[in-house]
């Protein structure tokens, strides 16, 4: 019988372990193919640890031969065969990713990932480059779709991003961020502010729509004069607008179609919708703007500049500032006492959409009709809406009671103390 190898400590070393002239240990293995591979540590502990890790993923079918695969690779390989995404929206994660991990996380080889890789990768955005939680939301999508492409390609037994934005989010102690409604009393300045400064006249038609309407900015700056009814008061949305604006490949616009089939649908009109719609048709007649741009063969657009170009949302935001800043200077210096005015706070288009939906929630529409106005796909979405527009509503409700309550209560105190005693007791004589 052969005499069993040892280290120079006297070790009993396994099949396939060996000691090498300078002490250090090395561990031969076969992949499915036959093809040989090595590992090497500095002792026979550590050897051993990556030996049975070795083990246990050939075990599992994952591919430890493997080393050089990045996960930039993963993505190039993501990109390839992902489908049933829109274009804009695939742009956008193909945008995320090569602006936030391709430089950094992108790098680090699949085969040795673990998930503290992943939460590291997510501090340092947030810690760091101060990346707002949306933004991080957004990446760990695609990110989490390329590493669960390494689990189906056998690169890796788990996803390790699984959980990591729930971790993210205790760790940091933030929620995702809403754009919320303004209250009634902003919706009212904004309304006045919009219908009577002269710096708001190039942009009172399409805010008094969108305001009005709850579209969204894309299906807004799509709308084309033949999606309106004037007739029938009504307003359809079958495509939306999509805007790019990125470093390398410029600006440009295509046109979509909703994302959802919620998203087809035909809205009714307000009288102060079509009153704007028919002020910017007047406006663009009287103005002489030209109307001769195409996109994608869609044509005679609604809402368009000086230059016959279609409108895009980072111009829109930029023109609410604008009225923001304006409006709050007015404000400010009409003002006898500074500290109870109301102000405009600083929004942008999308939540000119939600100041609408909450106003239907507020005036007690019905829930359903609400979703389909907006195009809601997930009625949750409108009932995150409907639950955050009633709690205030029955904060002020119940205000306004306790004022009634307070009010009675002291009208019975009154009533009490002036109202003659009727049984009078007998005075001692």
């Amino acid at each position: 019988m052969a005499e069993k190898r040892k280290d120079n400590k006297g070790r009993v070393l396994k099949e396939n372990e060996a000691q090498r002239k300078d002490g250090s240990y090395q561990y031969r293995w076969r992949d499915r193919v036959g093809k040989r591979h090595y590992v090497y540590a500095k002792t026979l502990d550590i050897l051993r640890d990556k030996e049975e890790k070795i083990l246990r993923d050939k075990s599992d079918g994952i591919k430890v031969e493997e080393k050089r695969i990045t996960v930039n690779d993963m993505f190039d390989l993501w990109v390839q065969i992902k489908r049933g995404v829109k274009d804009n929206t695939f742009q956008n994660y193909q945008y995320m990713y090569n602006q936030f991990v391709y430089d950094n996380f992108g790098k680090l080889r699949v085969t040795t990932l673990k998930r503290s890789d992943v939460r590291r990768f997510y501090n340092l955005l947030v810690e760091q480059r101060h990346v707002k939680v949306r933004t991080i939301e957004n990446i760990h999508t695609v990110l989490f779709q390329v590493l669960e492409l390494c689990v189906e390609e056998d690169y890796l037994r788990v996803n390790p991003a699984h959980n990591a934005m729930k971790e993210l989010k205790q760790t940091h102690n933030f929620e995702t961020e809403r754009r919320r409604a303004l209250t009634m009393k902003e919706h009212e300045l904004f309304i006045n502010f919009l219908n009577t400064s002269e710096a708001c006249e190039r942009w009172r038609n399409i805010f008094m729509v969108m305001i009005n309407t709850g579209l969204r900015v894309g299906e807004l700056t799509g709308l084309r004069w033949n999606d309106i009814d004037f007739e029938n008061n009504t307003i359809s949305v079958n495509h939306t607008l999509v805007y790019y604006n990125h470093k390398t490949n410029g600006c440009y616009f295509n046109i979509n179609t909703p994302k959802t089939k919620a998203g087809f649908r035909t809205i009714p009109m307000l009288e102060v919708v079509k009153e704007a719609f028919l002020n910017e048709k007047k406006y663009q007649e009287e103005s002489g703007v030209p109307q001769n741009i195409t996109i994608d063969g869609y044509t005679n657009f609604i809402f368009i500049n000086r230059y016959g170009n279609v409108q895009n949302q980072g111009m829109l935001n930029k023109a609410l500032r604008y009225i923001v800043r304006e409006c709050n200077e007015m404000v400010l210096d009409n003002a006898k006492d500074c500290e109870n005015v109301v102000l405009l706070p600083r929004f942008s288009c999308h939540s000119l959409r939600h100041t609408f939906a909450t106003r239907l929630c507020e005036a007690g529409v019905n829930i359903k009709v609400i979703q389909d106005t907006l195009g809601h796909a997930d009625i949750k979405t409108t009932m995150n809406i409907y639950a955050d527009a009633t709690k205030e509503l029955k904060d002020s409700e119940f205000a306004r009671f306790d004022d009634y309550l307070k009010a009675q209560n002291s009208i019975v105190a009154q009533y009490t103390h002036s109202t003659p005693d009727l049984h009078p007791k007998e005075e001692n004589i």
